[in-house]
């Protein structure tokens, strides 16, 4: 009969625990909901940031390939306007030969001709390299400049303001679309 006494005790014992129980799993509840929160907050935040880096990532890389793209294109720009220095180069000659053949013909003491249909070939071949953006130099009259003139030889200046300047060219100098691919070869005043 002792668990009849102990029963009446049992209750207000048990009613203690439960309520103290109770304010325990509140407490771990409001815990638990609260840590979920903490923990989505700082996913988010983490996601936020990783998700910033990869755009920045993508913009960089999005500015490099522009880049590189716009590089790519000014190569092949300088490429086709200087691929035919070669091919110029071993036509010059041609040309010079065309020039003193030409010069020689007009000469007074010579009996030699430049007939029409050389002078036809002649022109046309002058005007096709100019389309392709060989220019022919002017030298005769202008100051000497070592970058665009090889000075040959020098000779007595015919007149004061001769002097330091190109008096003769000997072969012309060329420039294919503004690059010099060629040299004067000038006689210089001294």
């Amino acid at each position: 009969m002792q668990s009849s006494q102990t029963d009446q005790d049992l209750p207000e014992l048990d009613k203690e625990e439960i309520l103290n129980d109770d304010a325990q799993a509140e407490s771990t509840e409001s815990t638990t909901e609260e840590a979920p929160e903490v923990e989505e907050v700082s996913e988010l935040e983490t996601l936020q940031t990783e998700l910033a880096a990869l755009k920045d990532k993508y913009l960089r890389l999005m500015a490099e390939f522009d880049n590189f793209r716009k590089r790519t294109a000014r190569q092949r720009n300088e490429e086709r306007a200087t691929a035919a220095i070669g091919t110029m180069n071993s036509m010059l000659p041609v040309v010079d030969d065309f020039d003193r053949a030409k010069i020689n013909s007009e000469k007074e003491d010579t009996e030699e001709t430049f007939p029409n249909g050389v002078e036809l070939v002649y022109q046309k071949l002058k005007r096709t390299l100019e389309s392709l953006g060989l220019k022919q130099m002017v030298s005769t009259g202008e100051v000497f400049d070592a970058e665009l003139h090889e000075a040959f030889t020098e000779i007595p200046a015919p007149s004061p303001e001769m002097v330091g300047k190109v008096v003769d060219t000997i072969e012309p100098g060329y420039t294919l679309n503004d690059k010099l691919i060629r040299h004067a070869k000038v006689v210089v005043g001294k």
